[in-house]
């Protein structure tokens, strides 16, 4: 009878722990900062005059202004950096949720991007189809929270 390559129970929970572990680390080392600068400029002059200069587009999706940061950090970034920067701003749930939405669809678009050239695809024109469905999506919600009393 051979030896089971399958790791026995608490192994496998050792393993798994220690893994989340150093994946939360990482994480915590990288949106911990992002969370603090956000907070700390939130309220200062070059923050409001920023988030004033995004905010005529972002009014069509019902966001503040600021969260332009948020999504920057989505495409360009990741999710965790959105979120990090989302998080200190004070977004309704309707805002969370519309942010949620857009970035699910749109993120990372570099390095995914990057990725589907690397396969053979037309990389730039699928980022291209993925921005333009993120704000489509972005658009009809608004209208549906419009609409229905938002």
């Amino acid at each position: 009878m051979e030896p089971s390559l399958v790791p026995s129970i608490p192994e496998r929970l050792r393993t798994g722990f220690f893994s989340g572990m150093q994946t939360s680390f990482k994480l915590i080392k990288f949106v911990l900062p992002l969370y603090i600068l956000v907070d700390l400029l939130k309220d200062t002059a070059a923050m409001l005059w920023l988030g004033g200069l995004f905010a005529p587009l972002m009014k069509y999706f019902g966001l503040p202004g600021e969260a332009a940061f948020a999504f920057i950090a989505a495409f360009l970034l990741n999710i965790y950096a959105a979120i990090a920067i989302l998080a200190p701003l004070e977004l309704t749930p309707w805002q969370l949720t519309q942010c949620g939405l857009m970035m699910g669809i749109a993120h990372n678009l570099i390095l995914e991007g990057g990725v589907l050239g690397s396969i053979g695809t037309r990389g730039g024109f699928l980022t291209l189809c993925r921005l333009l469905i993120a704000a489509a999506a972005g658009l009809t919600l608004e209208i549906f929270h419009r609409i229905w009393g938002g």
